[in-house]
């Protein structure tokens, strides 16, 4: 693939991703509204899970290839994108809001994966039983989340007025088809980032954290700004943690249960950035239940100086 092509790949996946995200948060939102669920939980599950599709596609392909560094290494850049790339982003562009739930309940299980995860990769590798456990601990959470909003009985309460006045099926074409715009968009972005990383040979482990990594965030990275810009908090924030938990439970389970996984390439560094980064956004969250815009560039500055470390 030539450099003027791959240029080209990109930015028609750029524009590709942004109407996606704009489809899905239009979709999503309608749908959260008519089923009685808050935007909080459909950004927890399906909107969370749906954008780390690309995650799950090159996480199962790279393993099957004989790629596991790429593989795991795409899963622990992805983590370290959502929070502190993504999350800047989104904080630096509007202060977000922050609801109890997530302190009380979906940040302590993203970190809760995340320590499991470092457990399960001490012997750089995670068998097809821990994949099982991964997968089996992603059912209960998500039944959790739903008992969670039906027993608290929240109303649903956006910034902004949001009525669902089209029919269902206009509100479920939107979701899936900016889902559609999403994936293939980030897939023609990595494609094209991929050719031009391994034009410069550096190692998978590197790609995966980098390239992959931010590429395949891209969906995560585009809902979330324009959730952010359209005043949607609870669905930019429940999309970033949701998705961080979905790239270890099912990402890393799915993957594992296919194809074991042996991933030697990781550094302790990575691992360390992943979880120091998980961990922070606890006390974030808590202060005032809202992140401010120096926050958000605090993340920013973390991310820059992580990927100052990967650089040849």
């Amino acid at each position: 693939m030539s450099p003027l092509l791959s240029l080209l790949l990109l930015v028609v996946g750029g524009l590709l991703l942004y109407l996606g995200a704009e489809g899905l948060i239009r979709g999503s939102v309608a749908l959260a509204l008519r089923l009685g669920l808050t935007p909080l939980v459909v950004g927890l599950t399906v909107v969370a899970f749906g954008t780390s599709s690309p995650e799950l596609g090159v996480s199962l392909q790279a393993a099957l290839k004989g790629s596991p560094d790429l593989a795991v290494g795409n899963v622990v850049g992805s983590n370290i994108a959502n929070l502190a790339l993504i999350l800047g982003v989104a904080a630096a562009i509007r202060p977000i809001r922050i609801q109890l739930q997530l302190v009380r309940f979906d940040v302590p299980v993203a970190i809760g994966c995340t320590l499991l995860m470092l457990w399960m990769l001490h012997d750089h590798r995670i068998g097809r039983a821990e994949g099982a456990v991964l997968f089996g601990l992603l059912i209960l959470y998500l039944l959790a989340s739903f008992w969670i909003a039906r027993r608290t009985n929240q109303t649903v309460e956006l910034d902004v007025p949001a009525r669902p006045s089209r029919s269902v099926w206009l509100d479920l074409l939107f979701t899936v088809g900016g889902l559609a715009l999403l994936l293939t968009g980030a897939n023609l972005f990595v494609e094209a980032a991929v050719a031009l990383a391994r034009a410069l040979e550096v190692s998978e482990a590197v790609i995966g954290l980098s390239v992959v990594a931010v590429g395949t965030s891209l969906p995560e990275l585009a809902t979330t700004i324009v959730a952010a810009i359209r005043q949607e908090s609870d669905l930019a924030v429940g999309n970033v943690v949701g998705s961080n938990i979905f790239n270890i439970l099912a990402i890393l389970g799915l993957t594992a249960l296919v194809h074991p996984i042996q991933s030697d390439g990781l550094r302790n560094l990575d691992l360390a950035v992943m979880t120091g980064v998980t961990m922070l956004i606890l006390p974030l969250f808590w202060s005032r239940f809202r992140m401010m815009r120096w926050e958000g560039g605090l993340l920013l500055i973390i991310y820059a100086a992580y990927l100052y470390t990967l650089a040849p």
